[in-house]
């Protein structure tokens, strides 16, 4: 039987009373697998032009983490992993983090993100990533409810030391996060063809909307669950919290920053970087994959600066959002939401213009 699906466009947060004295006394701190936590709410995803140790870095600065992506050779991803350990050593990240803080119920160490395939060489990969000081595995695959993933976090979970948490994904369905809960994954990686440069849905006619994915799977999951594609504002950042993800993976908004991988591009028309999907054919060209299976586009998008602009603005505009919903905190977000019209969200933006 069909059945109406939402995404982050057709609803808007209901405003509650509020007695935020601050907005910048609003605590965003979070969870991104079962034991390791996150000062602010957001992943830099495992994509090629998005994030290696530099922007890896950056957002740990500002107490996120950067998930370093799997397409390089095995010593290549394990370097930038042990570029971002010796960085987060030093004291302004640990200041940022605080992980003495008595309020804080997580592991006392900063999360560090690597990305593994299912099959081939992810064991190796895997095992490598942790020696370079990666405390956090994440299967990145398009289509995480397959038995490639369920063999996978066996083999992981048999062989890489008992701190290493492994996120699996991706999904769209609550049988699907079911399973890999009981696969033993310590966070799931939610949403299928929502990403900005994605062409699943067009290709294969498979994904679910983000609202209804979201709220489906977080209905029937205790894992901490990571909105990913589809995030465009700091609006939907908000709406996949009140939905009640942990976090959400950030791509083509952080995307064309200077932290980006990829060189800063001169065109008569300004300053560009490049932007590609994870499986569009430009990346498997560039990394000597086979060319089939393309789900994704490439681009080149503006130059947008530093990714800590970017990033801040992002988050005051999450905290803002608390703001509105009357919470100081993650655990207290939780808006009612209202479904809009074509005609509403036409209003929600600045329509004067």
């Amino acid at each position: 039987m069909s059945k109406l699906a939402l995404t982050y466009d057709d609803i808007q947060l209901v405003p509650a009373y509020s007695n935020i004295s601050s907005r910048k006394n609003i605590d965003l701190t979070t969870q991104v697998t079962k034991n390791y936590g996150l000062r602010v709410p957001l992943v830099a995803s495992c994509m090629d032009t998005v994030c290696e140790s530099e922007m890896a870095i950056t957002i740990a600065e500002l107490g996120g983490v950067g998930c370093i992506h799997r397409f390089m050779t095995i010593e290549q991803e394990a370097n930038e992993i042990a570029t971002v350990v010796a960085a987060i050593q030093q004291q302004n990240i640990e200041d940022v983090w605080n992980l003495n803080d008595t309020n804080w119920k997580f592991k006392k160490a900063i999360p560090v993100m690597a990305a593994t395939g299912a099959n081939g060489d992810f064991k190796e990969r895997a095992v490598a990533l942790v020696n370079a000081g990666a405390n956090i595995i994440l299967i990145d695959v398009a289509h995480g409810h397959h038995e490639n993933v369920k063999q996978a976090i066996a083999t992981l979970k048999n062989i890489l030391p008992s701190h290493v948490d492994i996120i699996a994904g991706n999904i769209a369905s609550a049988q699907a996060a079911k399973d890999l809960e009981a696969w033993q994954a310590d966070g799931l990686r939610v949403g299928v063809g929502g990403g900005s440069l994605c062409t699943t849905r067009l290709k294969t006619g498979f994904g679910v909307p983000n609202v209804s994915c979201l709220q489906e799977i977080i209905a029937v999951t205790n894992l901490p669950v990571m909105a990913d594609g589809g995030i465009r504002t700091s609006g939907d950042i908000a709406k996949a919290l009140a939905l009640g993800s942990s976090c959400v993976m950030l791509g083509s908004l952080i995307a064309g920053t200077k932290e980006a991988p990829g060189k800063i591009i001169e065109k008569a028309t300004g300053l560009f970087k490049r932007y590609r999907g994870a499986a569009s054919l430009e990346t498997k060209m560039t990394h000597n994959q086979e060319q089939k299976n393309v789900e994704g586009e490439s681009t080149v998008i503006p130059f947008k600066g530093g990714a800590k602009f970017v990033i801040e603005g992002l988050l005051d505009g999450v905290r803002s959002a608390f703001s509105y919903g009357g919470a100081n905190n993650i655990n207290e977000f939780k808006p009612e939401y209202v479904q809009v019209t074509n005609a509403g969200q036409t209003e929600a933006k600045p329509h004067l213009l």
